[in-house]
């Protein structure tokens, strides 16, 4: 726990001044921008989101942003960006030697850095939902609705922890550890929850999606 604990204060610090964390930001801030618009749209007296000619209302326009923005874009990328290079970038820039000869298990050093990763990660992603959420639903509708933000908040994070966990072990395994990481997220993943069978039990997104509390977007949308 010492170990993993100085490792933790160590990476935490390297996360937050690291070229990634510039990403990181655009990536989460462009909801916010949508939801900004959205309200703005909103407020004009216009319908910023139609299906078949039907006007969505706040909560489930919340609920697309929450399936395709958050949970089939950002929480991936992130885990894919940050999960391969906990153990990939040490290697690349030979700093991996300086880690192993101090009195630290390697096991501490993963963990160490991965708890870093989670900490960096949902202190932006969770706090970016909730902003969206406050941004695009009335405030009469909070009381009704917050459950279900409670719960996408959860699953984000388990989410987050959860591809985090498998690229952390690819950049550790695996050479170009970023490609097989986006190739799995926007290739493997995306393919095999279109096809029917068995293989998209191979798929982190196979068992977060039910824990959505919001119904996946369907229909022409104009």
């Amino acid at each position: 726990f010492t170990g993993a604990s100085r490792v933790f204060g160590m990476s935490i610090g390297e996360m937050l001044w690291s070229r990634r964390t510039i990403f990181m930001a655009l990536v989460v801030g462009s909801p916010v921008l949508v939801a900004l618009v959205a309200r703005i749209v909103q407020s004009a007296g216009i319908a910023p989101l139609r299906v078949n000619g039907v006007q969505v209302d706040a909560v489930s326009m919340f609920g697309a942003m929450i399936w395709i923005l958050f949970l089939s874009f950002i929480v991936p990328v992130l885990g894919v960006f940050y999960g391969t290079s906990l153990i990939a970038d040490e290697v690349d820039d030979k700093t991996i030697t300086y880690l192993f000869t101090r009195p630290v298990r390697r096991g501490a050093v993963i963990v160490g850095k991965y708890m870093a990763y989670l900490v960096c990660t949902t202190l932006v992603v969770l706090p970016s939902v909730m902003i969206v959420y406050f941004l695009m639903v009335p405030f009469g509708q909070i009381p009704a609705s917050f459950v279900s933000l409670v719960v996408d908040l959860g699953v984000l994070g388990l989410g987050l922890a959860a591809y985090g966990a498998l690229f952390a072990l690819v950049g550790a395994a695996l050479r170009r550890p970023l490609i097989v990481g986006l190739v799995f997220v926007f290739g493997w993943e995306f393919v095999t929850l279109l096809l029917p069978g068995y293989l998209k039990r191979f798929t982190l997104a196979y068992y977060l999606q039910p824990l959505i509390p919001h119904s996946m977007p369907t229909g022409d949308t104009v």
